[in-house]
C-alpha cells in the first residue's frame, strides 16, 4: 500500500496530479517531483511521486476533477437562450447536454439549479468546446470566488469520493 498525500494549505486528501506548466516543474520531474492541484481549495504544489498510489494520482490533463451530476440549467448570452442538462461539474466548469446552437467563444451567463427550495447557482462561463458528448464551459470567475459553487461542488465532490472508496473496498466472504 502506498503513501497518501494531503494539500499543504489546507490538509484535505483531494489531491490530482497535474501536468508540469512551467519550466521549473519540469526540471523538478527530473527529481521525480510532480506538481499536484488540490480540489478542495486549488492550492498547487509540487510533491515527491514515490510510493504514491498509483490509481490513485494518474497524470490528468485537467485541472480539477469532474463530478457526474443530472442538474437543470438554463443560460443566456447575447441573442442566444436556451436551455439543457448539466452531466458533469468541476471547479473549473461544467459539460452540458443541451439542443441550442452555440460557438466556441461565445460567452454566457449560466443559472444552475441544484434544488426545489434553493436559488439556482449563477455563474458567467465561456463555451470551450462543442462536440457530440455536449457544450463544454469554462468558468469566467473561479468556483472559489463564488461561495455557493464552491460550497456546491465540494459537497458533491466529498459524495463521489465516498461512493468511488465505498466500491473500491473488497467484500469478505
Amino acid at each position: 500500500m502506498g503513501r497518501s498525500l494531503n494539500c499543504p494549505q489546507c490538509r484535505h486528501e483531494q489531491v490530482l496530479r497535474a501536468r508540469p506548466l512551467s519550466a521549473s516543474e519540469r526540471v523538478a520531474a527530473i527529481f521525480l517531483l510532480s506538481p499536484f492541484s488540490c480540489q478542495h481549495c486549488s492550492c498547487r504544489f509540487l510533491a515527491s511521486r514515490i510510493g504514491l498510489d498509483r490509481p490513485r494520482h494518474p497524470i490528468d490533463r485537467r485541472e480539477h476533477l469532474r463530478i457526474p451530476v443530472r442538474l437543470y440549467l438554463s443560460f443566456s448570452g447575447g441573442k442566444v437562450r436556451g436551455e439543457g442538462t448539466v452531466l458533469d461539474l468541476s471547479m473549473g466548469g461544467c459539460i452540458i447536454r443541451s439542443e441550442t446552437q452555440v460557438r466556441v467563444d461565445d460567452i454566457f451567463y449560466l443559472e444552475i439549479a441544484t434544488g426545489s427550495h434553493e436559488q439556482p447557482l449563477e455563474v458567467a462561463a465561456m463555451v470551450r468546446s462543442v462536440s457530440p458528448r455536449g457544450i463544454a464551459f469554462k468558468f469566467l470567475r473561479a468556483a472559489q470566488e463564488n461561495k455557493r459553487l464552491l460550497a456546491f461542488i465540494q459537497a458533491q465532490t466529498a459524495d463521489h469520493l465516498q461512493k468511488s472508496t465505498a466500491l473500491a473496498v473488497p467484500v469478505k466472504s
